[in-house]
């Protein structure tokens, strides 16, 4: 749970609960009271034990401050244990303070163990008795609130204990918030477009949307869009007639056509070019299409799930992603924070790459913990197999993981600089001829940049896109926006 509900639940506790005094010099419920309510807390008082019990039956009361004697001339203190016996009964968690003129040691050390919070006499203190409260009514509200913060991610994991959640392991309160969404959505059939860093997880939240919904065993057919070649995209996801293109021996079914009753993921569906985004908003809008080469309309009926690392919201100020597309597809966003945003899943993921047979030591777990991890879930699961194949013994170091203290909080200061002053990340690339310096897989690579690597790698498109961190298709995008040719 968030600090936000956390402080959140302490204001509302604070706000409806009273202090309650009880006495039977009317006198001294005054006094008290009147001390009470110039400090900031709602008192209010009685003076009988029965009048005490109806309160806290009946009202939020958050700290009992009691005599010990209720009738004149009594100094047993017999009828003040009886109550506090009493609201212990009722009540077992507020803090009770004990007050009397006549101080009977027995009964005090007696009443403290058995749960009393405080034991004062009279004439008492202010300032020594504004301090117990204080501290007394920040325990009381803490506890309260950490109760009802168990009862809460209590009730929330019994909604998850019957539910697929295809082997995702975690431990942050981010990803329990993000599968709780998934499970909720999961069961209706709107459009969900799962957004995250590469490697932070978006296809295994895919999979627990569909293995959660009403289409489980319905097809669940995957379409990498980024993988995809750009002249075939179209054939690929609405199918093609025999003769549609060179090498169109036969007709050929889609991918919207084998997913019909039941669900496609498109991942990297920042990467469809913009012929291809008009016909699949046709088919989220009425479900019909036409295979290439081919004026049959067909129809299908197929939920959408799809998935991105870019910032569409740029892509459509650059007229590179249509508006009206995007708003189909993102009927629920479900956002994956990247793995350094997520510092509780590291070690539970890392336990489970490595598998029960291996651990880590401390000075490892901590290393894994200050790892910037750009590369998220996938570069953590590499790391982890290496270091099994590795390992010279069942626990893992620093050495074994390929990590150490130093380097890992430096590369996490040289981020956080970097992302603060807004600078790209840059690395070299040595080729036969020139070394060419590319930006990191999350920067943005700049017109210049293209150009000095197509010269670079003498205009081979797959070690260009390698060498700029980008696929193919986004390279060609790139390019194509910045007028930009093999042969230029």
């Amino acid at each position: 749970m968030g600090d936000t509900l956390a402080f959140e639940l302490k204001n509302r506790a604070e706000e409806v609960s009273r202090q309650l005094v009880v006495d039977d010099n009317h006198a001294i419920c005054s006094a008290l009271t009147l001390m009470l309510d110039i400090h900031g807390y709602k008192s209010l008082s009685c003076e009988t034990p029965e009048q005490a019990l109806q309160i806290v039956a009946e009202q939020d009361i958050s700290l009992v401050i009691q005599d010990m004697n209720f009738t004149q001339d009594t100094t047993s203190g017999e009828e003040g244990r009886q109550l506090f016996y009493t609201l212990r009964e009722q009540q077992p968690n507020i803090p009770i303070i004990l007050m009397t003129a006549w101080t009977q040691l027995e009964t005090a050390v007696e009443l403290v163990k058995a749960g009393a919070a405080d034991y004062m006499g009279k004439p008492w203190d202010d300032a020594k008795l504004l301090n117990s409260i204080s501290n007394l009514l920040s325990i009381y509200h803490l506890s309260k609130q950490n109760n009802q913060l168990s009862r809460l991610d209590s009730e929330r994991m019994s909604a998850i204990k019957d539910a697929d959640l295809c082997g995702m392991v975690f431990g942050s309160g981010a990803m329990q918030r993000c599968i709780d969404l998934a499970l909720q959505v999961a069961r209706s059939d709107v459009s969900v477009m799962i957004t995250g860093p590469n490697g932070a997880g978006k296809d295994k939240i895919a999979d627990i949307v569909q293995a959660n919904s009403l289409l489980k065993s319905k097809p669940f057919i995957k379409v990498n869009i980024g993988a995809l070649p750009m002249d075939l995209l179209e054939a690929e996801l609405f199918g093609a007639e025999a003769g549609a293109f060179t090498g169109a021996n036969k007709a050929r079914i889609g991918r919207f056509e084998a997913a019909d009753g039941g669900t496609l993921f498109l991942d990297e569906i920042g990467n469809l070019p913009l012929s291809g985004q008009v016909k699949l908003l046709r088919v989220l809008q009425t479900g019909e299409f036409e295979r290439l080469g081919s004026h049959q309309t067909r129809k299908v009926n197929v939920r959408v799930i799809s998935a991105t690392n870019a910032d569409l919201a740029e892509d459509i100020a650059n007229g590179q992603f249509r508006e009206d597309l995007f708003y189909r597809l993102n009927v629920i966003e479900l956002a994956l924070a990247p793995l350094n945003q997520r510092i509780d899943d590291i070690l539970p993921l890392a336990s489970f790459f490595v598998g029960e047979t291996f651990s880590f030591d401390k000075q490892a777990q901590q290393a894994l913990l200050n790892h910037p991890w750009s590369g998220n879930v996938r570069e953590l699961e590499n790391v982890c197999k290496r270091a099994v194949l590795l390992a010279k013994s069942s626990q893992l170091s620093c050495a074994d993981l390929g990590l150490s203290m130093l380097q890992t909080l430096t590369e996490q200061n040289a981020l956080t600089k970097t992302s603060s002053h807004n600078v790209p990340l840059t690395k070299e690339f040595p080729t036969q001829d020139h070394t060419v310096t590319s930006t990191n897989t999350t920067v943005e690579p700049d017109k210049q940049q293209i150009e000095q690597a197509l010269v670079a790698h003498s205009g081979v498109i797959s070690r260009v896109a390698k060498a700029l961190g980008l696929s193919r298709q986004a390279l060609y995008r790139r390019m194509e926006k910045y007028g930009l040719s093999v042969n230029k």
